[in-house]
């Protein structure tokens, strides 16, 4: 009996890295990015875990704009800038 406490807990835990980035995803299709459609759009992995990925040629873009304007969050509107593949 309590062990499916500590299972559903797992469970939850283990699904938060996906979920955390997939709002991203669905809000790059919803600006009109149709060519984000999934994590590795941004990151080297498919199933990055916060701060464990590196990011890939437009994720560095992302990266390096938040940094030059000083915020918390990254905006995917910057995503009109990017002039990568």
């Amino acid at each position: 009996m309590r062990i499916a406490p500590l299972l559903i807990a797992s469970a939850m835990l283990l699904a938060l890295p996906v979920q955390a980035k997939l709002p991203f995803v669905k809000q790059a299709k919803d600006l009109g990015f149709k060519e984000i459609t999934s994590c590795k759009s941004c990151h080297v992995d498919a199933m990055p875990k916060k701060g464990a990925s590196a990011p890939n040629e437009r994720g560095a873009f992302l990266t390096k704009m938040k940094a030059d304007k000083k915020v918390a969050e990254v905006d995917l509107n910057w995503l009109k800038d990017y002039k990568g593949k």
